[in-house]
């Protein structure tokens, strides 16, 4: 593809957290610690209630794993295009969550259909000139009232650069600095609520002993990651 749009996983699909926990080994932590980790972190925020739910990009289906398990009365549809991703997400046959594959522009759901939309470490896979039509969609499928929660990868650890430089699926990523998301969201009517930075310390080793302090840390911009949990 000459003009980048959206970075392609359907190599990747069937091996994806075999090659993830490979590539972030340095944090001391496996892939699925990191999709649970960010599915736990909504429970700062909701609560297990009858809710429909939209990952966008929700690639293999784990964090839909997750999120029947720690939110079993929620309902989700996980969009994806990689056809493959979503393939291996229907072998988990999960009853709380749907799969399907999209063109990546349009979402195939009526308008104000979710009470939450959550998307996770996508837009550093979307080309810059697609981000404001995808948060347009998630502004017209999610109910008046309604939660985004957004997880992106912070240019400002040093960490997080290296290893999205050497993992073989982030070729092509470009960051987003976490005030550039924020203004994203807010020029498509999204109040961002809370904004906060995580995982300073790796998950193991003789520094994993400070990781009680990442509490205290969230305003310090950075952190391995950020999450914004903005209104409709």
């Amino acid at each position: 593809m000459s003009k980048r749009t959206f970075d392609d996983f359907d190599g990747f699909a069937d091996e994806y957290r075999v090659i993830h926990t490979q590539n972030i080994k340095l944090s001391g932590a496996d892939s699925y610690y990191f999709a649970e980790m960010k599915v736990r972190l909504l429970q700062s925020l909701e609560t297990d209630r009858p809710l429909r739910v939209l990952d966008v990009g929700c690639g293999d289906g784990t964090t839909e794993q997750f999120i029947q398990q720690y939110f079993p009365q929620w309902q989700t549809d996980g969009i994806d295009i990689s056809a493959k991703s979503i393939e291996v997400a229907i072998e988990r046959k999960l009853t709380s969550a749907n799969f399907a594959v999209y063109n990546g522009c349009i979402f195939p759901f009526a308008d104000e259909h979710f009470d939450l939309v959550f998307i996770a470490g996508v837009l550093h896979h979307v080309d810059f000139a697609l981000h404001q039509a995808l948060i347009k969609e998630i502004n017209r499928t999610l109910k008046k009232g309604g939660s985004l929660v957004l997880f992106e990868h912070n240019p400002l650890n040093p960490l997080t650069r290296y290893l999205v430089k050497t993992c073989v699926f982030d070729l092509q990523a470009k960051l987003l600095q976490h005030y550039y998301t924020s203004k994203l969201l807010i020029q498509n009517s999204l109040l961002v609520k809370e904004k906060k930075f995580i995982i300073f310390f790796p998950r193991k080793g003789l520094l994993s002993k400070l990781i009680f302090l990442e509490k205290y840390l969230h305003w310090l911009p950075l952190g391995g990651q950020y999450f914004i949990w903005a209104k409709k």
